[in-house]
């Protein structure tokens, strides 16, 4: 079989022809089953079965003659054994083969169980691995997560510096509560004083008012006396 190169876009392709067969391949398995029921190993000749027949065939035939022929039929009958004895001994041979091939057959399907049980156990602990390479990657992860959270605690002040800003900061709400509360209480004493104010001058102012219309009243009183006291001396 000859292997040919073709260039194809620049790449060189090997090329194999396909082979030829003097029979077609799905005859094989009629052509094997055929020579091993005859057994013949050729394609010429003729098949030792049909030999076998024609020896047993001629010796039955002289057996059935009615005649003195013990010597011929002693003659077939060794033939006709010895015949048996060459097409016995290639069966005694295809016996031992296909013996041999059932114990091969069944070393062969041990082996192969054993691989298949190997392969399940190989797929087994695969995805065994997979958990574990998923256990893996997710601690993995956590130990970074940790390792950041540990840097962002590294980069913080001490604690006893953090407690001291605390200390400082409660003072200084502390201060602020109390000038809040100060500061609260002189707005309320503030708002007192002022409504007290209010207070205050509106009562002023409610005073004065009464002052002013008493004032008005006397004057009033005052104006109309000195006239009533003014027309009797003008009438003498």
């Amino acid at each position: 079989m000859s292997v040919k190169a073709r260039r194809i876009s620049g790449r060189l392709e090997t090329v194999v022809p396909k082979p030829t067969y003097a029979f077609d391949p799905l005859d094989d398995d009629k052509i094997i089953r055929n020579r091993l029921l005859t057994r013949t190993t050729t394609t010429r000749g003729e098949p030792p079965l049909k030999k076998l027949q024609k020896k047993f065939t001629s010796f039955v035939l002289e057996v059935d003659k009615e005649e003195d022929n013990y010597n011929e039929c002693s003659r077939l009958a060794k033939a006709f054994l010895q015949e048996l004895t060459t097409f016995e001994i290639p069966l005694l041979k295809s016996q031992a083969v296909v013996e041999a091939n059932i114990r091969e057959k069944e070393s062969f399907d041990e082996v192969k169980e054993e691989t298949e049980r190997q392969i399940r156990q190989a797929k087994g602990e695969i995805e065994e691995l997979k958990k574990q390479l998923e256990e893996s990657k997710v601690e993995r992860q956590h130990k970074e997560e940790c390792e950041t959270i540990r840097k962002l605690i590294s980069a913080q002040p001490p604690r006893s510096e953090t407690e001291k800003v605390i200390y400082e900061l409660k003072r200084e709400i502390g201060e602020l509560e109390a000038e809040s509360t100060a500061s609260w209480r002189l707005l309320e004493l503030r708002k007192k004083q002022f409504a007290l104010l209010l207070h205050v001058v509106d009562e002023l102012q409610n005073t004065m008012e009464d002052e002013q219309k008493s004032l008005v009243d006397e004057i009033r009183t005052a104006v109309e006396d000195q006239r009533n006291t003014t027309e009797p001396m003008s009438v003498d």
